[in-house]
């Protein structure tokens, strides 16, 4: 069985912190993954202001979110916990950039061809 998660990896400061606080907002909207296309077609480089709290705002309006609730949480800080033990819970497994990978707690680092996870995976299950 082959099961994909997703952990925020909040490493660049603290817009990277709010970006993934702000996709947490989004995800309590059922929109983590509109949310998260959208951050990466958005983004301008480290800390540059892309993902300041105005402009993540100003994204989840872009998609139509209930506005009053993701304000709330994102002026809450509810995620910031969240964020920074899946950041924590990373770099103890190895991880130290994106994109990481684990498979079989081993890291798998890096943007790969469909074929290197194929091999990887297929060697864990003994096919």
């Amino acid at each position: 069985m082959v099961r994909l998660g997703y952990w925020h990896f909040a490493f660049l400061g603290e817009e990277s912190q709010w970006a993934g606080e702000a996709s947490e907002c989004a995800a309590d909207q059922d929109a983590f993954w509109k949310y998260h296309d959208l951050l990466f077609k958005s983004q301008s480089g480290e800390n540059r202001g892309s993902f300041k709290k105005d402009n993540l705002k100003r994204l989840a309006s872009e998609l139509g979110l209930d506005m009053d609730a993701f304000n709330e949480c994102m002026d809450s800080g509810r995620f910031a916990s969240l964020v920074q033990s899946e950041t924590s819970s990373a770099r103890s497994m190895g991880v130290q950039s994106t994109p990481s990978f684990l498979i079989n707690g081993q890291p798998f680092i890096g943007s790969q061809p469909f074929e290197a996870f194929q091999q990887v995976i297929d060697a864990e299950i003994g096919d």
